[in-house]
């Protein structure tokens, strides 16, 4: 608890240039902060990094999930496939993907020119920099959420199954009205999980596009780094950071409260 401790303690605090506390000043950084456009739009762009990553990675995992879930000849090398992600670190991801977003070298843009289309300036187009990190992330965590919802799928007993063939259930019903509240715990989980990481997420950003363009990747987290260890303002990137805590928690609270009354877990 010492961290948190020596968080609300530096955020009461205003720092020198060095990082040394100089006076207390109360509840003036929270005040800055509240008062700050910069603040709110970091606000904005963390939720659209999360409405693009989340649901996306977590649908494209369940179709992925749900075509190798059953024991068919050369699934364990799909599933081999999609899992690798998993073992790949952020900062590794994210520099073979700067490479790929090149804008000359890269071999998106290639691919584009055989196309006959024009190149497209993927990380330093405030309108394409955002999507752009955002497939990476979605390519990232794509394995770990796959593996999670391919072992919900595979818990589900073999005889609903053929039971469901056995009452002439189609591929749609038998997923929408039983297997997806089957699958549901395992989908909450990973929900929040996602929710929580995507809220915490710094890698991508810092090796990308380090809060930009024109601050379109400047999210919650980024600000706090460039609050505190850039320009050495620990008191106001403490601020910062509980605020963040304080809504991560609020947040996965409400989804205990209001999701989980869905969640099947028999």
């Amino acid at each position: 608890f010492y961290p948190m401790v020596q968080s609300i303690y530096l955020s009461l605090h205003v720092t020198a240039p060095l990082g040394r506390i100089s006076r207390y000043i109360g509840l003036e950084n929270y005040v800055k902060l509240f008062t700050s456009s910069i603040f709110y739009d970091g606000l904005v762009v963390t939720a659209q990094f999360i409405l693009y990553t989340v649901p996306t990675t977590i649908l494209l995992a369940l179709c992925l999930a749900i075509l190798t879930h059953r024991a068919l000849a050369g699934m364990k090398l799909f599933r081999f496939i999609f899992s690798l992600p998993v073992a790949m670190s952020v900062g590794t991801t994210a520099v073979i993907w700067l490479q790929l977003f090149h804008p000359s070298i890269g071999m998106f843009n290639q691919v584009l020119g055989w196309l006959g289309m024009e190149p497209v300036f993927w990380l330093s187009d405030p309108k394409q920099a955002m999507i752009s990190v955002s497939i990476m992330t979605i390519w990232m965590n794509l394995g770990f959420v796959y593996i999670v919802l391919l072992g919900g799928l595979n818990a589900v007993s073999d005889d609903i199954y053929d039971s469901l063939a056995i009452d002439g259930a189609g591929p749609l019903r038998r997923y929408a009205r039983v297997i997806l509240p089957l699958l549901s715990p395992s989908l909450f989980f990973i929900t929040i999980v996602s929710i929580i990481g995507s809220f915490q997420a710094f890698g991508q950003f810092h090796i990308l596009t380090k809060g930009g363009p024109m601050n379109a990747t400047n999210t919650i987290v980024y600000q706090i780094y460039q609050e505190a260890f850039v320009n050495y303002r620990f008191g106001i990137g403490s601020a910062q950071a509980l605020i963040l805590f304080a809504g991560i928690l609020l947040l996965t609270l409400i989804q205990f409260r209001l999701v989980e009354r869905k969640v099947h877990y028999q």
